[in-house]
C-alpha cells in the first residue's frame, strides 16, 4: 500500500504469516513479525502513519532487517 509519509514509503501485509513488510523513505525494509490483522487495518487508517509505526508498531513487534 502506497500513501503519502515523510517516514513510510509503503507497506504490505501477509495475512497469514501475520507479517508486516514496511519500505522506509530512506530505502530501508523491515519485517515485523506476529502483527494482528486489526493492528494493520487501523495503520491504514491512521492519519499519521510514521506516528502509529513509532506509537504502536515498533514498541511492541518483533521485527528484522531485509536485505533488497
Amino acid at each position: 500500500m502506497y500513501m503519502p509519509s515523510t517516514v513510510i514509503r509503503s507497506f504490505s501485509y501477509d495475512k497469514t504469516k501475520s507479517r508486516l513488510r514496511i519500505v522506509f523513505v530512506s530505502g530501508k525494509v523491515y519485517d515485523y513479525f506476529l502483527v494482528p490483522e486489526e493492528v494493520v487495518e487501523e495503520m491504514k487508517k491512521a492519519f499519521s502513519k510514521g506516528t502509529y509505526f513509532n506509537e504502536v508498531i515498533k514498541p511492541n513487534y518483533q521485527f528484522e532487517p531485509i536485505d533488497v
